[in-house]
């Protein structure tokens, strides 16, 4: 069964809000909000993979604790980048 693309964004905002750590829930809510609607389809396809990882994996790599698989390094540096608030 083909998922159409509005229901992927939906479900993939709910999985991101919906995470085993709150950390991870705020985080990744606050990014699914601002960019999953402007995503293609491949890069969906690929945070949809990013989020059948575990937490406690997820919140390292955001926090730098550790390196994130090459698969999915740009996807979490463009989380990172969207944590980043201005200095003024």
């Amino acid at each position: 069964m083909i998922e159409l693309h509005d229901h992927k964004i939906k479900r993939l905002k709910m999985r991101s809000m919906r995470r085993g750590i709150k950390e991870m829930d705020l985080i990744l809510s606050h990014f699914a909000q601002a960019t999953l609607d402007q995503m293609t389809e491949e890069e969906l396809v690929n945070y949809d993979l990013l989020l059948a990882e575990n937490d406690h994996d997820l919140y390292s790599w955001v926090t730098g604790a550790a390196a994130a698989p090459p698969e999915f390094a740009p996807l979490i540096a463009q989380i990172v980048a969207g944590l980043q608030v201005p200095r003024s």
